[in-house]
């Protein structure tokens, strides 16, 4: 065996499923570890080896700074050597702020930032001119050039544009020595009690010394006195009136228009940072949207009247003060509560929505009085506004969003930044206008900037510009083209967030450190996952060890060593079936290997289904980067819409087609992204969108209650004569809620004992051991078995034990059929791998009676799935498609593409090359035509 330097040793590895396991990974290599998904790969990588290196790293600290961090729990490992500083680049990690970017993620942005402080020339918003800055010296020298032998006054701008009287002002220039000031262009001698219309909006100058300029030297003293009191009280401004033409001029120490006088304050990094007051726009807080009552949301059904609930927010009517309020609008209006809204007039809606005050009369003609009525309404609109910009209550700013949409701001039109940021540019670009571009135009755009720079700006910037290339460069080689620096880090996929994590490391040029990475070949097309494997191996060959959890053919045969996890999931895998080089990893029979040789492969389809004849047509989509696509789906086939990372598929189908489905049939609010014509909804009935976000992030949440059929279970244990003599209602046999759980854990199973300064500890509950429920609950029995111990079957046994329920064994036969017939009914959701968490709900969703028109939308399924994973799922989605559905898989994953009956290829390329159709067809159609990408790979596996 290797010196243990060289290695990083495992002995005695039990988290989750592994079975007390010995493993040595050789060190500056780059080591895949694979297997079926729930094996327990991520239970060695990050459950085992990357937990300890955070909790050694936390040891490092002092006992009174761990008691702030809270201290790691020790992995269930008897020991670990050779281990180097760890850092685990997962999925999950993004931040889901608004003001986080890919730019301030992969601190690009933040060179930007410094080289505009720095390297950028100031531009007026208002006349477009260069700002000018002079020092005190060159202002005189100015003065003395342009207005010899003129006579002229000095005068401090300290009002500009703005309403008011100003008795205080004039009172205190008074107060300073001055005797005159000018106010809209006239000059005026300082009287007491002097005021000015205070509606109207003025400018208003202090007249520091009016004066003959002329070059002789008893001159130059009082000329710079003057110059210094002026900047003093105008603000580092100063103006020259000329007393022939009446003509000002404007000079400043700051960047200032020579024409409008507007001046900026001098650049630093934050007045470019949307997440400073310096640089964000004062409107949306550098949010770049703001959220807008749409009131098409709060009226819903106009044909309804208000009496029957017109009005969403407030519901059919009720005797409140809003509703006597919107009965005297309507006296005023002449209309009843019971009318129609859209037979309203609008005056009245206008009240309706955004209020109004006032009084007014109504005679009575049967009692022969009038009657006086007050309207005091806020308004609607108006309310929920308030309500979300100004409401504590988190609950309540929730409950008015849903009557809003975001839309971009409109003074700095969707930026994030102040006018005079955007008003500071290199070669006639501000840094909106960069961060807007993708990371191919701004790669271009930084390769020859040196010929519009000057020396100076050169010299200073060229440090900044060599940081910049280098980090873009790393963002190409991770296959990121398409990504633009303003990019919202939220609306990054799991795939793309883990890359741009990868090129920040890269960046960071850090050594002797090991790196585990998740699957970082998801949401990547085969194209892009050469660079993305040549970036791993430039991350190890600077000296650091890179650990990979993947399932990627080419990751395995590039990698040095590879661990094979099995030989099946959950309960039954767990062990190492295998491990050595690629090559060594063939010569085994594991199903790894057979998927590898060649012995076992997924099957292409004999012939590609025909399809139910009908289409559903998309025309027009123009969202993000599509360039009017128009698509025809056709239906009752398995369709696969393919193209490369960033091309636009995402847009088309999850902004697109999805959102226009889901308000169809079920109302959805998302607003799809713009499209001109949808036709062939008749042909469908539902839509059903399986995504990658997680199952539940509780430990309360388990498979059984996702799926609902934990609900199935407590009707049936409610239903046996003995829980019906006691009484016991479905309630009784949940561990949420009061009543039938153990109130010592409350349903927990484990008590938390918190150390100080050590990890807490769970322990078994003493009172329930560990079964969640109480005495008397766990009293009730089907078949002889308590609520506790089917929440402890697998679902395989679940199955045969359920078998003659069928509410109960369809949902579990699903979940079986999928795969998952290893896992257990009450396993904890957060101890679930992605593929699994993917799995139930696929399952969830195949468990609903499906009417034979259903359109399935997957976003990448094979997600953390190993081929057999594949294989398996193929069958599930094949029977759905049998059946009459139709199944639309966004994919990369070759097993799948070249199974599924009809192509949609988006590309050619990703970001602005992108977002057109290349190709259309079966599989092989799309290799014969041979255009795009995917052609090119597909070739490969269909001969």
């Amino acid at each position: 065996m290797a010196k243990s330097e060289e290695v990083i040793e495992v002995l005695g590895a039990r988290v989750h499923n592994l079975k007390n396991i010995d493993v040595t990974i050789p060190r500056e290599e780059l080591v895949v570890i694979t297997g079926l998904s729930g094996s327990g790969k991520s239970s060695l990588a990050f459950d085992t080896i990357y937990a300890e290196g955070q909790r050694r790293y936390i040891e490092t600290f002092s006992a009174y700074a761990r008691q702030f961090l809270g201290s790691l729990e020790r992995p269930d490992v008897d020991k670990i050597e050779g281990l180097s500083p760890v850092i685990a680049i997962e999925q999950k990690t993004t931040s889901r702020s608004p003001r986080s970017t890919v730019g301030t993620i992969t601190e690009i942005y933040d060179f930007l930032r410094l080289l505009f402080a720095r390297a950028s020339d100031a531009f007026s918003y208002q006349t477009g001119e260069k700002m000018v800055s002079y020092s005190d010296e060159q202002i005189k020298q100015l003065i003395i050039k342009d207005f010899d032998g003129k006579k002229v006054s000095i005068l401090s701008p300290v009002v500009r544009a703005r309403k008011g009287h100003y008795r205080e002002l004039f009172e205190q220039i008074g107060k300073q020595g001055f005797l005159k000031v000018r106010v809209d262009g006239e000059v005026l001698d300082i009287v007491k009690g002097m005021r000015i219309d205070r509606y109207k909006t003025h400018d208003i100058e202090i007249v520091i010394d009016r004066l003959r300029i002329s070059e002789a030297s008893d001159q130059d003293n009082r000329l710079t006195e003057t110059i210094l009191t002026a900047m003093y009280h105008g603000d580092d401004v100063l103006m020259v009136l000329d007393h022939e033409t009446d003509a000002v001029r404007f000079f400043s120490r700051s960047l200032m228009c020579p024409t409008s006088g507007i001046s900026y304050p001098n650049p630093e990094p934050n007045n470019f940072s949307f997440n400073s007051p310096k640089g964000m726009c004062p409107n949306c807080k550098g949010l770049g949207e703001l959220h807008q009552v749409n009131l098409d949301k709060i009226v819903p059904d106009k044909s309804l009247s208000i009496k029957q609930g017109a009005l969403a927010p407030h519901g059919p009517q009720k005797s409140n003060w809003v509703f006597k309020q919107l009965e005297i609008i309507a006296t005023k209006y002449n209309f009843k509560l019971s009318d129609p809204f859209d037979s309203i007039p609008e005056e009245a809606k206008d009240i309706i929505f955004h209020g109004g005050k006032e009084t007014f009369d109504v005679a009575s003609k049967t009692l022969g009085i009038t009657r006086n009525y007050k309207i005091d309404f806020e308004g609607v609109a108006t309310f929920l506004q308030n309500t979300f910009e100004a409401n504590e209550s988190k609950s309540l700013q929730r409950w008015a969003k849903e009557y809003m949409d975001k839309i971009p701001c409109s003074e700095c039109g969707g930026s994030r930044l102040r006018k005079e940021s955007l008003n500071f540019k290199i070669n006639g670009k501000s840094i909106a206008d960069l961060a807007s571009m993708d990371v191919i135009e701004l790669s271009e755009w930084f390769a020859d900037i040196e010929k519009d720079l000057s020396e100076t700006q050169l010299k200073i910037a060229s440090e900044i510009i060599k940081e910049v290339r280098a980090r873009l460069g790393f963002l190409v080689n991770v296959g990121l083209t398409y990504l633009s620096l303003n990019r919202s880090s939220k609306s990054l996929s799991g795939g793309e967030a883990q890359r741009i994590r990868l090129a920040t490391q890269i960046g960071s040029q850090l050594v002797g450190v090991l790196y585990i990475l998740d699957e970082p070949s998801i949401g990547l097309h085969q194209r892009d996952n050469e660079r993305l494997i040549d970036s791993l191996v430039q991350l190890k060959n600077i000296g650091n060890s890179v650990i990979v959890v993947e399932h990627d053919k080419d990751m395995i045969e590039k990698a040095n060593y590879v661990i094979d996890i099995g030989p099946a999931a959950g309960k039954h895998g767990g062990e190492i079936v295998s491990e050595g080089t690629p090559t060594e990893i063939l010569a085994h029979h594991t199903l790894t290997a057979d998927y590898l040789n060649g012995t076992k492969e997924i099957e292409i389809p004999n012939e590609r289904r025909k399809g139910n004849g009908h289409i559903l047509s998309l025309k027009g989509a123009t969202g993000n980067n599509l360039k009017k696509v128009s698509i025809d789906i056709p239906l009752g086939k398995m369709i696969g819409v393919t193209g490369v990372s960033g091309s636009g598929k995402s847009t088309l189908i999850n902004e697109t087609l999805y959102p226009i489905l889901n308000a169809h049939f079920f109302n959805g609010v998302k607003k799809p992204m713009p499209y001109t014509k949808i036709d062939g909804l008749k042909h469908i009935d539902k839509v059903i969108d399986i995504n990658q976000s997680p199952i539940g992030r509780t430990p309360r949440s388990n498979p059984a209650t996702y799926t609902g059929v934990f609900s199935e279970i407590r009707n049936l244990f409610a239903k046996v004569p003995e829980a019906m003599i006691r009484g016991y209602k479905p309630g009784r046999f949940s561990f949420n809620v009061s009543g039938g759980r153990c109130e010592t854990c409350q349903g927990g199973g484990l008590k938390v004992i918190e150390m100080n300064f050590l990890p807490d500890v769970y322990v078994e509950c003493e009172t329930c051991q560990g079964k969640r429920f109480n005495r008397e609950t766990l009293e009730i029995r089907y078949k002889g078995k308590s609520i506790y111990d089917v929440l402890e079957m697998t679902i395989n046994e679940a199955c045969a034990f359920f078998e003659h329920i069928p509410k109960i064994y369809r949902k579990l036969k699903t979940i079986q059929d999928v795969g998952l017939g290893y896992i257990t009914l009450g396993q904890q959701s957060t101890t679930l791998s992605g593929g699994e968490a993917q799995r139930i709900k696929l399952a969830t969703e195949l468990s609903k009676r499906d009417t034979g028109n259903t359109f399935y939308i997957l976003d990448e399924p094979t997600t953390g799935l190993h081929f057999e994973d594949i294989r398996v799922l193929l069958l599930v989605l094949n029977k759905l498609v049998d059946k009459g559905n139709t199944v639309l898989i966004i994919e990369h994953n070759l097993d799948v593409i070249k199974t599924v009956d009809y192509i949609i290829d988006i590309g050619p390329e990703g970001g602005k090359k992108g977002g057109k159709v290349v190709a259309i067809g079966t599989p092989e159609e799309i290799v014969t035509q041979g255009k795009g990408h995917t052609a090119r790979f597909l070739k490969k596996e269909l001969h």
